[in-house]
């Protein structure tokens, strides 16, 4: 039998990158998947590329409205949840600290930490006893990157969070976990508004702090969220997977 047989997952940012990848990979083993994303266009190009049941949602998390859309119709759809990826995240132009913006610290923390824990409080009541709920978080929180101060802060956040709603859904037995991805090739690098020289400055710089020599790629990341949403990692809770080909770790 499949994985995921006969699960619904959610999947917030699936409209590219790790989310597209991980809605393919649960596609495929049996679950049913609803996928949100804020472009409806970007979503309508990505299901001509799927199989399997699913439906997609246009929905902004950083907006509690689209958030309680997200979850409405996902729940008319299928009406259960078995697994909740918060993916969406945005890092935005690295920028140091001096010249941080209110307009800057709002927008990422309204979409990496806001949007995700109101889509926890609006679906919490959908998740099956004994679902997963799983965080897209980063290496950030184990390591210090100049001009990342307000992302790092976000995801920091974001683990802290993830402990307390581990305790607090401990009696219907769901499990919180989060991957921590390192350097990946998806298309947020090129949503900094950098230009390309000075990207590729900063790709080589990230690689060369990784053990292995390389960028992670989105369906490397999938596949530790199949393991982390399985029955395989059914004693696995609490935890962040640091999936970054070392780089946290030396």
């Amino acid at each position: 039998m499949k994985k995921l047989h006969n699960k619904v997952a959610v999947i917030t940012g699936a409209n590219s990158g790790i989310g597209l990848a991980t809605a393919k990979l649960y596609l495929e083993e049996g679950a049913k998947v609803v996928l949100s994303g804020r472009r409806q266009d970007a979503l309508d190009k990505v299901s001509k590329t799927l199989v399997g049941d699913f439906i997609t949602v246009t929905a902004d998390v950083a907006k509690p409205e689209d958030n309680k859309k997200l979850i409405k119709e996902a729940i008319d759809k299928y009406g259960k949840i078995d697994i909740l990826f918060l993916n969406a995240g945005v890092v935005l132009r690295p920028t140091p600290t001096h010249e941080i913006t209110e307009q800057h610290y709002e927008e990422v923390f309204n979409i990496n930490v806001k949007g995700p824990m109101l889509a926890i409080k609006e679906a919490l009541p959908h998740i099956n006893n004994e679902g997963t709920i799983l965080f897209n978080n980063s290496v950030v929180t184990q390591r210090g990157f100049d001009g990342f101060g307000v992302y790092s802060a976000t995801k920091g956040a974001l683990r802290a969070y993830q402990r307390v709603l581990t305790s607090e859904v401990k009696l219907r037995k769901i499990r919180v976990n989060s991957i921590a991805p390192g350097p990946i090739t998806t298309p947020i690098f090129s949503k900094m508004g950098l230009s390309k020289d000075v990207s590729e400055e900063m790709g080589k710089g990230f690689t060369r702090q990784v053990p292995l020599g390389r960028f992670g790629t989105p369906e490397e990341i999938a596949k530790s969220a199949l393991f982390l949403a399985s029955d395989d990692a059914s004693y696995i809770n609490g935890i962040e997977l640091e999936v970054d080909g070392g780089m946290s770790q030396i």
